[in-house]
């Protein structure tokens, strides 16, 4: 079964760019652990001038907790987080142990 994943989070104005360039050319080791992880159809939009970043994933594993620490333990892609992560301003009203904040589903046509 597919899980469609849906989260926000902000982004620095100044850093927009660099980003958007960034993200033209992810690190093929980056996608490569991602693909691992069964995670796939990912996307990243902007939304000025609220300078909001939403991330749409779908993940088809079994156990994502083990699927995303595999991510997360992945010596390039938290490389990859390090040049990213600063650029991004987390939600004041995300949960405590995220990052990005998770979206609630509300509707889905297929």
């Amino acid at each position: 079964m597919v899980q469609r994943m849906g989260m926000v989070i902000g982004i620095s104005p100044e850093n927009i760019a660099e980003y958007t360039e960034l993200h033209a050319n992810v690190w093929p080791e980056v996608l490569a652990r991602l693909k691992e992880s069964n995670i796939s159809n990912y996307s990243i939009f902007l939304r000025e001038p609220e300078n909001l970043l939403f991330s749409y994933w779908e993940y088809s594993g079994s156990d994502f907790e083990a699927d995303m620490a595999a991510v997360a333990s992945h010596e390039v892609t938290q490389k990859w987080w390090a040049l990213c992560g600063p650029m991004q301003r987390p939600l004041e009203t995300k949960a405590e142990d995220e990052w990005w904040a998770t979206m609630e589903p509300v509707f889905h046509l297929s």
